[in-house]
């Protein structure tokens, strides 16, 4: 398939070659879906963590003795019951939140969600993403290319440059604007930002990593 190319001034000046495996797929929400839950679960920390009774300072020794005391037998200061104790059913820092999804189906949710994106007017292809030295100069250029297209408002694009590493730090203080490597795409920031620019020279890097089940 043939995709658009776009100036700087939002005017289409050619196209470039495309293959359909990437950008002409059906969409498929619960794959898509069941991408994200994987990327989100296995990018989680396990930070939540209670101490059981085997964990807690203390209760080496009976606080009182078993009988003729008037009280209830106790055998430790380390029972749930007793303040300090351990808990009874607290988080354990052991719990694995993991899901396995393949590559083959991750890679197809990406090619689904990018195939959508493109279908309803929010990937752009551009000649060349070359956003100048200054922060200041890559948000007016941003700006005035959606302006251009009709499209104002609040940015919120993701970049995908192919080799100019300054794109990457002119757009890291931008708000709603992230610079991504072709090799390092994902279902989390495809979906996160609304307009995807993609520069016409990493389509050939994305085809050539991107080949389970070629």
């Amino acid at each position: 398939m043939k995709l658009d190319v776009y100036n700087k001034n939002g005017e289409i000046i050619g196209n470039v070659e495309a293959e359909d495996r990437i950008f002409n797929r059906k969409w498929n929400a619960d794959l898509v879906h069941q991408a994200l839950r994987a990327q989100e679960n296995n990018s989680r920390d396990t930070i939540a963590h209670a101490k059981d009774r085997s964990e807690v300072a203390g209760g080496g020794k009976k606080p009182w003795k078993q009988k003729h005391t008037g009280r209830a037998r106790q055998g430790s200061t380390r029972s749930p019951v007793w303040v300090h104790g351990g808990a009874a059913h607290g988080p354990k820092k052991e719990k694995d939140y993991s899901v396995k999804i393949n590559k083959k189906q991750r890679q197809a949710a990406m090619f689904s969600l990018l195939s959508k994106k493109l279908a309803d007017g929010e990937l752009k292809v551009i000649d060349s993403l070359e956003l100048g030295e200054k922060t200041k100069a890559a948000h007016a250029y941003l700006s005035s290319f959606f302006k251009k297209l009709g499209q104002e408002g609040k940015l919120s694009v993701l970049l995908i440059p192919q080799g100019d590493r300054m794109v990457f730090r002119v757009s890291r203080n931008i708000p709603s604007v992230k610079s991504l490597d072709a090799s390092s795409l994902n279902i989390y920031d495809l979906l996160r930002y609304h307009d995807v620019l993609l520069d016409k020279e990493a389509i050939s890097s994305i085809s050539e990593h991107y080949n389970a089940g070629k």
